[in-house]
């Protein structure tokens, strides 16, 4: 038996619409969240060249938010046997079908920025 709740079902009942809002926010809220997962869209990196992909974000708050990305299932941490110890950060195979949304959102960004300035 499937317990999997269809995209329609969802879309027709305004509570689990909600729902899955809400958790679909409390994975990827927060001020540095987006910019470290559009950072990693494309490959790997290490803490460094992510830091250096994210103006102003402090290696603190870039360490938080890989751990709580960790634990949600979206960043893979890998380490490496190295002197000294070498770690890599990727996306989830879950995490990377998150592209299409950012892309989305980034076209209403730039379309919502045009239009402010326009007025």
């Amino acid at each position: 038996m499937d317990n999997k709740i269809s995209f329609t079902e969802i879309t027709a009942c305004p509570v689990r619409y909600v729902l899955a809002i809400n958790d679909t926010l409390n994975v990827l809220t927060g001020k540095w969240k987006l910019p470290i997962i559009g950072t990693l869209l494309y490959n790997k990196k290490r803490f460094g060249e992510i830091q250096q992909n994210i103006p102003r974000i402090t290696p603190r708050m870039l360490s938080k938010e890989l751990k709580e990305l960790e634990i949600n299932g979206i960043v893979k941490r890998t380490v490496y046997q190295t002197v000294p110890l070498s770690v890599e950060y990727e996306l989830t195979e879950s995490a990377k079908n998150l592209r299409e949304v950012l892309d989305r959102m980034l076209q209403w960004g730039l379309q919502h920025r045009d239009a402010i300035i326009a007025k």
